[in-house]
């Protein structure tokens, strides 16, 4: 357990870091550039990178199929719910997508490692693969559609880089393309300094973030699916299906895990209310560190870790 929370307070010292230069920097500082760099350069590395990392195979693929079975299964309720709870657009689609949308990165990976040693480093990694493309289709179409038609919101989808950067390693990965390594090292850099300048941005809107602006509906309502929806969703899928008990507590791990902070990036990009998800993913990341021990004894008692 002390291995968990030194993994999660070791990522988000990068925050802090991040809170510090908005704080003594102020206006010289442009995070608006930094979720550009990050987009349209530096993830579509990281993605790239990850997905060369091991062989793609069938004992891999059950993983985020099921991952994305529990996220589309839910995703018709959230859109009724949301409906019905928000009248404003903008609101209705942060409630949308973002309960559904983890940090499976930042904190998934490093936390699988701490729960389940580097065994969990194949499923962690595409299962993040697969949150990133439901974030980079479903979550780009929900958040850029409070500013842009239909077709606007799908061309957005389409011209984002770290799509086809993602097919690309996936087809380079099945054919057996390998990567020379020193071409290796410069993605690995890049993938880590997307991972940086993530946490770093995430920072740099906390510094913005005012108590009187906290939308106390939204709060509750992404609170309630994130952390009461989507475990009972997963654990009756999980009660079913056979998959490996290790497989099956990495699957529950990386589905409740807090909101991730792809979820500012886009808001900040498509004009979707950054702030008010900065408060959500701060307030999800604080009460996921309070559940860890709940979670980790969830786990042993249904004999998943």
């Amino acid at each position: 357990m002390g291995a968990v929370f030194l993994s999660l307070i070791s990522v988000y010292l990068l925050i802090v870091l991040g809170f510090a230069a908005k704080a003594s920097l102020k206006e010289k500082l442009d995070e608006r550039t930094l979720v550009l760099v990050s987009i349209y350069f530096l993830q579509p590395m990281l993605n790239f990178w990850g997905l060369m990392r091991a062989p793609i195979d069938h004992t891999l693929i059950a993983a985020p199929l099921y991952y994305l079975v529990v996220i589309f299964a839910l995703l018709p309720l959230l859109y009724f719910l949301g409906k019905k709870l928000f009248a404003h657009g903008k609101e209705r689609a942060i409630f949308i997508v973002s309960g559904l949308v983890g940090n499976t990165a930042n904190l998934g990976i490093p936390i699988g490692i701490a729960l389940f040693g580097e065994a969990s480093i194949p499923y962690t990694t595409i299962i993040n693969i697969a949150n990133v493309f439901f974030v980079y289709t479903v979550g780009v179409y929900f958040y850029s559609r409070g500013n842009f038609s239909v077709k606007e919101s799908l061309l957005n989808v389409i011209k984002l880089p770290v799509l086809w950067f993602a097919l690309l390693a996936i087809v380079c990965n099945l054919i057996g393309i390998t990567i020379h390594p020193a071409i290796d090292r410069v993605l690995e850099m890049g993938a880590y300094a997307s991972i940086t300048i993530q946490l770093m941005i995430f920072g740099i809107y906390l510094h913005g973030v005012r108590m009187e602006r906290i939308n106390a509906r939204l709060i509750a309502g992404v609170t309630l699916v994130k952390f009461l929806l989507l475990p009972a969703a997963t654990l009756l899928l999980l009660w079913f299906i056979p998959l490996p008990p290790m497989v099956k507590g990495i699957l529950f791990l990386e589905l409740i895990m807090p909101l991730a902070i792809a979820n500012v990036n886009f808001a900040a990009l498509y004009d979707c209310k950054p702030r008010d998800l900065t408060v959500l993913v701060l307030l999800t990341t604080l009460l996921f560190m309070g559940l860890m021990f709940a979670v980790v004894d969830l786990l042993g008692r249904f004999g998943w870790h």
